[in-house]
């Protein structure tokens, strides 16, 4: 299988603190993949080592092949970036804002045009391309930004945080643009704080924990390995205990094993949190 992104023994110093340690990573080419962590566990600066702004302090990254510390200008043709706070030009229309991005490109006038018209068709934003980005949406620009990562063409899309503060609906909208970029061929490098959003759109996920990976798998392995029913089991105070089981019918035969004076009793399915918060004892929120 084709190979994207690749680390090995990647890792970065400030101060003589490691804020990335040992990462070996690998992205398969077309591949959804969701990177998540608490802040400060290391994923922006992994970010960073990976589109070629920072450099390791030891380890090497290759981005489809390309050495990211030896080749950085090749590396920066494979991928486009939508960076987690908005970065459009507010004076500017949305094809403005899409033109300008195009010339740093250096694509040709007659491309120019051409590709900047798809992109507007493909994230279903023709119909606002005169409006100045002040006048549309939250929604609307996380679209815009998407288009303009994607003008020359990548092979590999970096999201980070790509729904943050906007609604549910709007969130959904751009999940399903994510879906499309990826069934038409781009691998797309996911960070969110958002759980539901990595188990509904990636193929596996990494967890990152004080610069390690510690965990990697798919969404549905990784909750298989904790199990896949909870009990939640409210004691004194604002106290939660959670155990887990394999399965439902396990989960059901130890709330029915509990006396009729047992606390307050749920039984669920497991999630990603769950996951994270069994391996990390922190939620991604923190």
């Amino acid at each position: 299988m084709q190979i994207m992104i690749k680390t090995e023994h990647l890792s970065k110093e400030y101060g003589g603190k490691k804020v990335v340690d040992d990462l070996d990573l690998q992205v398969n080419l077309q591949e959804t993949f969701g990177f998540l962590g608490p802040n400060g566990a290391g994923k922006t600066t992994t970010i960073r080592m990976l589109t070629t702004l920072t450099k390791p302090t030891f380890g090497r990254v290759w981005i489809n092949g390309f050495d990211g510390v030896k080749e950085p200008t090749k590396v920066k043709r494979e991928f486009g970036i939508v960076q987690q706070h908005l970065s459009l030009n507010r004076e500017l229309s949305v094809r403005e804002n899409l033109d300008l991005h195009a010339r740093l490109h250096h694509i040709d006038k007659a491309e120019r045009k051409e590709r900047i018209d798809e992109l507007l068709d493909y994230v279903d934003l023709a119909a606002y391309s005169d409006h100045l980005i002040d006048r549309i949406s939250g929604g609307m620009k996380r679209r815009v930004m998407i288009a303009r990562a994607l003008i020359h063409r990548p092979k590999l899309l970096i999201l980070d945080e790509p729904t943050v503060g906007l609604d549910a609906q709007t969130r959904r909208r751009i999940w399903d643009l994510i879906r499309r970029m990826n069934s038409d061929g781009t691998t797309v490098f996911l960070t969110t704080h958002y759980i539901e959003e990595a188990e509904a759109l990636c193929d596996r996920v990494g967890i990152i924990h004080q610069g390690r990976i510690i965990s990697l798998d798919s969404p549905l392995e990784l909750r298989k390995r904790l199990g896949m029913a909870v009990v939640e089991r409210r004691r004194s105070g604002d106290d939660t205990e959670y155990r887990y089981f394999p399965d439902r019918g396990s989960a059901t035969e130890y709330v029915q094993s509990m006396p009729s004076s047992a606390e307050s009793i749920v039984m669920r399915e497991s999630n990603l949190e769950d996951v994270f918060v069994e391996l990390t004892g922190r939620r991604v929120t923190e």
